[in-house]
């Protein structure tokens, strides 16, 4: 949706987009004194005409800021100019302090969150992200077997049931695979029945497109007259909000009651847990209650959150499925039967149980989404930051940047770095697990123990590093990329085991829309379901 709308503009996006250049050119903001990617020689306006060129082709012109070795400036429309830093300054970024380089500076402009979300406090005060961290993390292992039973009936809803096993159907990957996550996601966030009501994904998946469409049309416009035309272009965002909210309001008031009637009973944490729903709505009561601040526990606070991490997970949880799936239908079959016999082995050790460990152990299903995630990156620049710095910031390289200066690292090309994969151009599916069951990988250890459990966590998919940056990396990396590695594994091992699938003999082409890489959002394949 969000690349149709953008490849096939309205008469308001090029108007925006030529009153952006128009007033961009009579700022005439002062460049760094560090090369102009999409500048060519004999250019009148450098800025301007690289912009154009950029925008068009951002995947050449971050190719160019990845082999220029040293920081260059980038501008893009809607993204301003951004100095790309080259790979050997990730450290000296996720290095810096938040007080020197801003993560929720950059973040907040990029999304525009003061426009694009009802409540901009929802974002500004993310309460969400210690939840992540502190409540569904250490509980994925309690939610697999739910996720798993979520994943079962997406998969039978969207892609046929039992009953179809002779039929071949023809599935949009996209398409399919966003209500699919969208279920099973809502499984840990909201819980049963909730998660299966097709209006409540179906808000949370319009919202999460909702977001970056909005505010790239932000973007567009002039900074005074933001205030009077971006309510236009969030007139989606607040529909899509109201319904989400409608839809859970009367569940939050329900689990309020209940909280607050256990709390004046004096039941026990202990006691009253074991009838409490295990999901991030309850825990997010919780810690409003917690908190003490009553507007942090009002009904539509509380649904904000959810829809809040409906578009942190969603979106690019799916984006991330989809390409792996193609990458994997459009290889070698006997790589999608390699990784179901390793399912199959691994479930029949566990008894047929879906459990933490036995996903854990599924080294090559891991590895491919690992791979894909490498290969087919829906990350194009990494690490994004804004200089918050009062005097600035000076690189190793020695480029002084100057405070409200955009930075980031050209993730694209660092994740296609052929020093650090081997045949980079290439989907290796196995390229992990094999460095993960590599004895070149073990390192002397008085504990043999942890020097195996490390070297196994080095290659895993949630695992950060300065050449896998799609989660990002140090202190701001993804907090929900354990669940998330669970989750895409789940339903990935679910597909393999329930559906053969029609090989392709080449995979649809991803495109660019400015600095956004999108898969193939409208890609088909075939599939049939296995006999039971």
């Amino acid at each position: 949706m969000l690349s149709e709308l953008l490849s096939h503009p309205t008469f308001l996006v090029p108007t925006l987009f030529l009153i952006y250049f128009i007033v961009s050119f009579l700022r005439r903001p002062r460049p760094l004194d560090i090369p102009i990617v999409g500048s060519r020689k004999g250019d009148w306006f450098p800025l301007l005409q690289a912009r154009w060129r950029n925008t068009r082709d951002f995947k050449t012109a971050l190719e160019h800021a990845y082999t220029q070795g040293s920081p260059v400036l980038v501008p893009v429309a809607g993204e301003g100019d951004i100095v790309i830093l080259p790979p050997k300054e990730v450290k000296f970024i996720i290095d810096q302090p938040d007080s020197v380089l801003g993560f929720s500076e950059r973040a907040f402009e990029i999304f525009q969150i003061d426009y694009t979300f009802m409540d901009p406090k929802i974002p500004r005060v993310p309460l969400h992200e210690s939840l992540l961290r502190s409540k569904l993390t250490p509980r994925i292992g309690s939610l697999v077997p739910d996720l798993a039973e979520e994943a079962v009936w997406s998969l039978e809803t969207h892609w046929g049931d039992a009953e179809t096993h002779d039929e071949w159907r023809e599935v949009c990957v996209f398409e399919t695979v966003r209500h699919i996550v969208g279920s099973v996601a809502n499984r840990a966030f909201v819980g049963l029945p909730y998660c299966r009501d097709p209006e409540l994904v179906n808000n949370g998946m319009a919202f999460a497109i909702d977001i970056p469409l909005s505010s790239t049309i932000i973007k567009l416009i002039w900074k005074p007259l933001r205030p009077l035309l971006a309510p236009l272009a969030t007139i989606p965002n607040r529909i899509h909000t109201r319904r989400f909210r409608k839809i859970l309001i009367s569940e939050i008031d329900r689990r309020l009651q209940n909280y607050d009637k256990a709390q004046s009973d004096q039941k026990d944490q202990d006691s009253s847990s074991e009838d409490e729903p295990n999901d991030f709505l309850q825990w997010s009561i919780q810690q409003a209650k917690a908190g003490g601040d009553p507007y942090m526990w009002r009904n539509e606070v509380l649904a904000d959150r959810i829809l809040m991490v409906n578009f942190a997970a969603i979106h690019t949880t799916s984006f991330t499925l989809t390409e792996a799936i193609l990458d994997l239908v459009s290889s070698k079959p006997e790589y999608i039967e390699e990784i179901r016999q390793e399912i199959v082995s691994v479930l029949a050790a566990h008894d047929g149980s879906w459990n933490k460990r036995a996903v854990s152990q599924m080294e090559k299903l891991d590895s491919a989404i690992r791979e894909s995630a490498r290969f087919s990156s829906i990350v194009s620049i990494g690490l994004g930051r804004s200089v918050v710095a009062e005097g600035g910031l000076t690189t190793p390289s020695g480029v002084h940047l100057p405070k409200g200066t955009k930075v980031s690292v050209p993730a694209y090309w660092i994740m296609r770095n052929e020093e650090s994969y081997a045949e980079s151009e290439t989907f290796t599916p196995f390229r992990f697990s094999d460095l993960r069951n590599s004895i070149d990988q073990i390192k002397s250890s008085d504990d043999g123990q942890k020097s195996d459990h490390v070297r196994r966590a080095r290659n895993a998919l949630p695992t950060t590093s300065p050449d896998f940056l799609v989660f990002g990396l140090g202190r701001h990396a993804c907090p929900g990329r354990f669940f998330a590695a669970v989750e895409l594994k789940i339903i990935l091992a679910h597909m393999l085991l329930m559906y053969d699938f029609e090989m392709l003999p080449v995979k649809p082409e991803d495109s660019w829309v400015g600095i956004t890489r999108l898969p193939p959002l409208k890609a088909n394949i075939r599939v049939k379901r296995k006999k039971t």
